[in-house]
C-alpha cells in the first residue's frame, strides 16, 4: 500500500488525508444543506429519494448510516418505516447539525449518533441489516477498508447501499458538467460559504473517485455477493449495491 493518497488532485501521506477531510466539512458544515441545493441545482433531493426507496428499510431492520452527516438519508429512511437509524459521521461539526435537525422533526426515541470513521465501525460482526453511504466513500482515505466493514457489520441476507458521484456516460455533456464542476462550484463556495478551497476539494474528488465498474469491483473484492449499480441523471451519480449472503 502506498504511503500517500490522493486529496482531491493533489497527493498527501496517507495518514494526513482524514484530518484534512476534516477541515473541508468543519468549513462546509453550517453552510451543508443550502449548498447541496444551489450545488446541483435541487437535484440532490430527488437522488437522495431514489436511493432511500431502493435501501427500503422495514420496521425489523436497522440501517447504519455512514458518512451521514446531516441526516437526509437517516430521516428519509425513518420516514419510509425504518425501525432503527444509527447515524455517523467522522465530522463532529456535520453529525451536531443532523442532531437538531432530528430533534426538530421528533426523532428521539428510534435514532442513534456517534462519531465514526467509516473504515473502523465500532459494531460487532452480523449486527445490522442494512448499510448506506451517500456521498461520503470519495472522501475516505481506504476505501476498501470501508466495504470491507460494511459487509462485516451486515447480517447474512443484509444488503450495502451507496450513492456516490460517478462517471458520466453523455459524452455530450461532458465539457458543460467539467465547467460546472470546477468554474461554477469553487465560485458558489466563494460567494455563499466564503469558502473556495473546500468546493474545489469537493470538485476534486469526484473527478478521482473510481467509475461505476470499478466500484462494483472492489465491492466484489470487499466479499458482497450479486453487486449492480444503476446510473441516475446520466452516470453524474450512480447508486451501487451489494448483499451479504
Amino acid at each position: 500500500m502506498s504511503d500517500t493518497t490522493d486529496f482531491g488532485f493533489r497527493e498527501v501521506p496517507r495518514d494526513q488525508k482524514a484530518s484534512l477531510v476534516r477541515g473541508v466539512f468543519d468549513s462546509v458544515a453550517p453552510n451543508y444543506d443550502v449548498m447541496n441545493d444551489l450545488m446541483s441545482l435541487g437535484i440532490h433531493r430527488v437522488w437522495k429519494r431514489i436511493f432511500v426507496n431502493a435501501i427500503a428499510c422495514s420496521p425489523r431492520e436497522t440501517l447504519l448510516d455512514l458518512a451521514g452527516g446531516t441526516g437526509d438519508i437517516a430521516f428519509g429512511a425513518l420516514a419510509g418505516g425504518a425501525g432503527r437509524v444509527i447515524l455517523t459521521d467522522v465530522n463532529a461539526e456535520m453529525l451536531e447539525v443532523g442532531r437538531r435537525r432530528a430533534l426538530d422533526r421528533g426523532y428521539v426515541t428510534n435514532i442513534g449518533f456517534a462519531v465514526v470513521d467509516a473504515e473502523h465501525i465500532p459494531l460487532p460482526d452480523r449486527s445490522v441489516e442494512k448499510v448506506s453511504i451517500a456521498f461520503g466513500l470519495r472522501n475516505c482515505t481506504d476505501k476498501d477498508a470501508v466495504l470491507r466493514e460494511a459487509r462485516r457489520v451486515l447480517r447474512p441476507g443484509g444488503r450495502f447501499h451507496c450513492l456516490e458521484f460517478s462517471k458520466l456516460e453523455v459524452a455530450a455533456l461532458a465539457k458543460l458538467y467539467e465547467t460546472w464542476n470546477f468554474k461554477v462550484l469553487p465560485e458558489i463556495g466563494a460567494r455563499v460559504a466564503k469558502d473556495r478551497a473546500s468546493y474545489e476539494y469537493l470538485a476534486e474528488s469526484i473527478a478521482k473517485f473510481p467509475d461505476q465498474p470499478t466500484l462494483a469491483a472492489m465491492m466484489e473484492r470487499a466479499g458482497m455477493e450479486r453487486v449492480a449499480f444503476r446510473n441516475l441523471s446520466g452516470g453524474i451519480v450512480a447508486i451501487h449495491t451489494g448483499w451479504r449472503l
